[in-house]
């Protein structure tokens, strides 16, 4: 993906400038949902927790990288590199959950109620898909399949939120451990898509490229 030819240097300069508060705004929100996920998990024994805290952990890699390749002045050198470790991040993600899924299939242990657990999946589910859609837009119109494809990894965690609050809410409610292990299944196999997407350089509706095939809203959002 490359810049538009028609946008202007002032406009570039602040889409930029935009991409790089919304990344400093990524990170930071990660690392507190990182600590608090991370130490909830522990303490209920819940995987998925613990799996959301490292899934944090990785979105944060991914937007450090964009923050490496939007530092400098030339960034649209730095985006192919920039796009493969938020690929590997995909990946990663996908790897790590499929794992900890079939292992809390196959019986490795069931978490207890988890309050923090339960309000930390509902403020990231009204949380990331706000800052998702605005870093999306912002870097369709820069030209940036980068900062795209990092809005998708933020978009994921807006998946895992659901999956991590409806988990914890039937085990809770219900004792239906094997829910979360389940969903979080499909949401691996959307890592692993979106991973080979970011890989390839290919981003939803990108400038001069068809809006055909484009499945995951992105293009009814920019339109709107």
């Amino acid at each position: 993906m490359t810049i538009p030819l028609g946008l202007a240097p002032t406009r570039r300069a602040v889409l930029t400038r935009r991409i790089r508060w919304f990344v400093a705004a990524t990170i930071t929100y990660n690392v507190v949902e990182a600590v608090v996920a991370i130490t909830a998990g522990t303490r209920a024994s819940s995987t998925a927790l613990i799996g959301f805290g490292l899934d944090s952990v990785i979105e944060v890699a991914s937007a450090a990288a964009i923050a490496w390749q939007f530092s400098g002045p030339d960034h649209e050198r730095r985006e192919r590199t920039a796009l493969r470790v938020i690929a590997v991040s995909f990946y990663a993600l996908a790897a790590y959950v499929t794992v900890e899924s079939a292992r809390a299939l196959l019986g490795a242990g069931r978490a207890e109620h988890s309050t923090i657990g339960l309000a930390l999946a509902a403020v990231s589910l009204a949380v990331m898909p706000v800052l998702s859609a605005a870093q999306r837009r912002a870097g369709r119109e820069l030209g940036s399949a980068s900062a795209v494809a990092d809005s998708k990894q933020t978009l994921l965690c807006t998946y895992l939120s659901a999956v991590l609050l409806v988990g914890l809410a039937v085990n809770s409610l219900f004792g239906w451990w094997w829910a979360d292990p389940l969903a979080a299944l499909a949401i691996a196999a959307v890592a692993v898509k979106e991973g080979r997407e970011a890989w390839r350089g290919d981003a939803c509706c990108a400038p001069g490229r068809p809006a055909v095939g484009c499945v995951d809203g992105c293009c009814a959002d920019d339109q709107a």
